[in-house]
């Protein structure tokens, strides 16, 4: 993979430019309002780690099943996966961000809830902050780890069998910290499943993006064939088919078994125009990529599948929108001008963390 060492430049000139504008504005909003600064946060955060996290698993994947489809875009894999580690230094806005995120921290909780005092053995600030510690230490050993052994795939295979428990592990045990804990009360087994699904999805959606912009700048054209795209167009399909019958899962059970501590959560998600939002969900998120996939002609149409991996990453965002806003606006969706503020700041980060990494290992730094 060569480009011209001006256009490394430019790109990453640019991406710091757009990182320097999304933290002075979140900055700016973290001073005017700082609840909705840090629960737009949360959601681009997450957003972002999950994605690193799918690469993280698609790697392992590939190792255990000795794929050789995959053989000429792996690189681009491991340098998503590999911004793992810097995970755990865009964790601290979220750890100050504790006492106004998470009512569980409040010390008065307990003592007025008396249902919740198991739980709070587990939830409480100290003890949050040491399974973070926990979960970017195994997450960001097993980047490093899968990175460094890329070319003895004997050895990454077998790094990636417990690496694989441990990630399904620690992201459902994250997925319950970050996102099921905004409400306390409420719980689902499967929640852990309904979001790492997603992650991955958005995953194979910005790995296909990626590899359509440097196909477009002439690099990867001979490596990368219609018949990969094609590939990956199935893995879009076949992971949609997956988030959503996980979905379709949870609230089924919920449905049926009607209680109101588990119902409250969607019913959280149906009022006001939250019901709305819940329709774009179903609609944007399932039927119209299940329809436009299904076909074989539009996994092979690049212009297609740029549309569409765009599409899901919009989807993403509105699922972890939909999970975190309704526990600060209650009666409606309400899109603040922070969400994007800090979605291009978090990006900007991780992207600029892919790109130097990217940088390096093709030698364009001479």
């Amino acid at each position: 993979m060569t480009l011209p060492e001006s256009r490394w430049t430019r790109g990453r000139n640019l991406i710091a430019a757009l990182a320097l504008a999304g933290a002075a504005a979140s900055a700016a909003g973290w001073a005017s309002n700082p609840r909705q600064f840090f629960a737009s946060y949360l959601v681009a955060y997450v957003f972002f780690v999950l994605l690193a996290l799918g690469g993280m698993f698609f790697v392992m994947l590939q190792h255990l099943t000795g794929a050789v489809w995959s053989a000429g875009m792996l690189r681009i894999m491991e340098n998503v996966m590999v911004t793992v580690p810097l995970a755990a230094l865009l964790f601290v806005p979220v750890a100050a961000g504790i006492p106004t995120l998470y009512e569980w921290s409040h010390p008065e909780f307990a003592s007025e809830d008396p249902v919740m005092a198991v739980k709070m053995a587990f939830f409480n600030p100290v003890f949050y902050t040491a399974r973070m510690l926990l979960y970017f230490g195994v997450w960001s050993a097993l980047a490093l780890i899968l990175y460094r052994r890329s070319k003895d795939r004997v050895k990454a295979a077998w790094w990636s069998g417990p690496g694989m428990a441990a990630l399904m592990v620690t992201v459902t045990m994250a997925s319950v910290d970050w996102l099921m804990s905004l409400e306390p009360h409420w719980y689902s087994t499967i929640f852990g499943v309904y979001i790492f699904s997603g992650g991955v999805l958005a995953f194979v959606a910005t790995l296909t993006l990626v590899l359509l912009l440097f196909r477009r700048a002439g690099v990867l054209a001979g490596a990368v064939t219609v018949g990969h795209y094609h590939d990956l167009g199935k893995w879009m399909f076949a992971l949609t088919i997956f988030w959503a019958y996980i979905a379709f899962s949870q609230y089924l059970l919920i449905w049926y078994a009607n209680l109101p501590e588990e119902t409250i959560w969607f019913q959280h998600r149906l009022e006001g125009n939250w019901i709305y939002i819940s329709g774009v969900l179903l609609f944007g998120r399932f039927l119209l990529p299940f329809v436009v996939l299904l076909a074989r002609a539009p996994k092979r149409n690049l212009a297609v599948l740029a549309v569409m991996s765009v599409w899901m990453l919009a989807m993403h965002f509105a699922d972890l929108h939909w999970v975190v806003m309704p526990t600060l606006h209650r009666h409606g969706f309400h899109l603040h001008w922070l969400d994007l503020a800090t979605l291009v700041a978090v990006g900007s980060l991780f992207a600029l963390a892919f790109w130097w990494r990217l940088e390096r290992v093709t030698g364009a730094r001479g």
